[in-house]
């Protein structure tokens, strides 16, 4: 189960096709580029365990250079290309990083980097950095003679503080064929297997595209590569190569949802037999409306880049239970009380836990490492929900993004839920403000889909429509209009940013 299998049986399958071109990379080509890389990973010093680093846009050359590195037994680290010249120079310090591939089009933020480390730029010139393209050119196509299996090292995206590294040993079997748990949960559960054509619309230096689209190599499918996101061209790739599975985040369906009617018309999407979803709970109105149009070919699951457990629903389990992110199929679910031990009954909120023999850490940060476990040894990804009578989960939201009001918890996930369905609504982050007699009030920033709807009247209207579903506690005291909210590729909201803004301009008197 790797690439190099199906490049033996198969090398003129598409291993890669970009979505908005038709650039295609075969599974031979694939092989030749994943062996050069590793030699230029050992050529620079790198062996097993040492850790390498990516900041790269969305391009067919990534799965060369992380399958490059996956052969070599290297740990490689998937740096968001929207982060602040300080975050990545902490990811690439804290990580231990012994070289850097970017971009060429990232030349400007790549230039500012303090971290002295082996730099490369792809896809141009960057002035002063050597070309990686000039270094795989110059070495041969052939196994290294020490291959190990590697595995990834992701660091969070930042959204409630610093970016937090993902580290897991190194897989127990060395060989860089063996199979892994994402690989047989994709097979018994997904349905993937060598005749997927699986649609990849997020950023790659997420966990999840990176990791699943990974796994279709596995399983020696083709993977769509879109460069961006964007609703109609996902509907578009889908028609066009007839893409059967696919990996969204809520925000997506969102947006397609969002298309007029004539254009959502345009395309066939009867191929899709598998929408696979995850990163955020999708609000029920946006799920109902995405299985009245697509079918029930929604595939839902919740897990985190730490791999401590999982769970999984099908459409038909969520249209008997409605909100659920589903079952355990990996780990032992737990929601436990505010001593985070304390097992809930069925139907309260609390923290929720799994109970999983795998292994992880906060790399560098034995606080963070420590406050995910309890003293049983299970963990949390900090989120916070409740379990029903059949054992399905729903999730409140994250403990961290809690507004607490006059000593009333409110959850902001909810809010977010019912407000992003009103249909002149872009999209919505609710945070908590500092307010004198309450401590924290809710505040709503709205992104209209048209900024000429940024105005009192339409203030109102939204007041309205949250009374329709929201109880009194609930209803934000404050509505702000932005043009664009910092929300990452991935569909996660830079919430700390928003927050901090609202309680910096009140300790400056603002």
């Amino acid at each position: 189960m790797h690439p190099s299998t199906y490049a033996a049986t198969h090398p003129d399958k598409p291993a890669i096709i970009v979505a908005e071109t038709g650039e295609t990379i075969s599974y031979a080509e694939l092989d030749a580029a994943s062996n050069r890389a590793a030699q230029v990973f050992r050529a620079h010093g790198l062996g097993h365990e040492d850790v390498v680093a990516f900041m790269l846009e969305n391009t067919p050359h990534y799965y060369g250079l992380t399958w490059g590195a996956q052969r070599a037994g290297l740990r490689y680290v998937c740096i968001s290309s929207r982060l602040t010249q300080d975050e990545t120079d902490y990811i690439l310090e804290n990580s231990g990083a012994k070289m850097l591939v970017v971009s060429a089009s990232l030349a400007a933020a790549a230039q500012q980097l303090t971290t002295q480390i082996t730099r490369f730029a792809m896809g141009g010139d960057i002035a002063g950095w050597a070309k990686i393209e000039d270094e795989l050119a110059k070495m041969p196509a052939e196994r290294i003679a020490d291959e190990r299996a590697g595995v990834d090292m992701l660091y969070s995206s930042g959204t409630t503080g610093r970016p937090k590294g993902v580290r897991v040993p190194l897989p127990e079997d060395p060989a860089i064929d063996a199979a892994n748990s994402l690989v047989m949960l994709a097979s018994a559960a997904f349905g993937i297997n060598a005749d997927s054509v699986y649609l990849s619309p997020a950023p790659l230096y997420h966990a999840a595209p990176l990791r699943w689209s990974m796994t279709i190599h596995r399983l020696g499918g083709t993977v769509v590569l879109m460069k961006k996101f964007d609703a109609e061209g996902a509907l578009a790739a889908i028609q066009h190569y007839r893409c059967n599975c696919a990996q969204f985040v809520p925000t997506h369906f969102v947006r397609m949802l969002k298309l007029p009617d004539a254009v959502r018309a345009q395309y066939d999407v009867t191929s899709m037999k598998g929408a696979i979803h995850a990163a955020a709970p999708c609000p029920v109105p946006v799920k109902q409306a995405m299985i009245d149009w697509w079918g029930p070919v929604l595939l839902e699951y919740y897990a985190g880049s730490e791999g401590n457990g999982m769970t999984f629903a099908t459409s038909h389990d969520w249209l008997a239970h409605k909100g659920t992110v589903g079952r355990p199929i990996m780990g032992t679910l737990h929601i436990v009380g505010e001593d985070n031990e304390t097992e809930l009954p069925v139907g309260e909120e609390g923290a929720v836990f799994f109970e999983s023999e795998n292994i992880f850490e906060y790399h560098d940060d034995p606080e963070k490492t420590a406050s995910s476990r309890n003293s049983k040894g299970w963990s949390t990804l900090g989120d916070v929900g409740k379990v029903d009578e059949d054992g399905f989960l729903y999730l409140t939201d994250r403990k961290s993004f809690m507004i607490i009001s006059g000593g009333v918890n409110i959850y902001p996930q909810e809010i977010e839920n019912h407000l992003v369905t009103h249909p002149k609504v872009a999209d919505v982050a609710v945070v908590g403000g500092p307010h004198e007699e309450m401590g924290e009030e809710v505040i709503a920033v709205i992104q209209p889909a048209d900024m000429a709807d940024a105005t009192d009247a339409f203030r109102a209207e939204l007041l309205s429509y949250a009374r329709e579903k929201l109880s009194g506690v609930k209803i934000p005291r404050r509505i702000d209009f932005l043009e664009a909210l910092p929300r990452h590729d991935t569909g996660k909201l830079y919430k700390r940013l928003l927050r901090d803004q609202y309680w910096e301009k009140a300790k400056a008197g603002a």
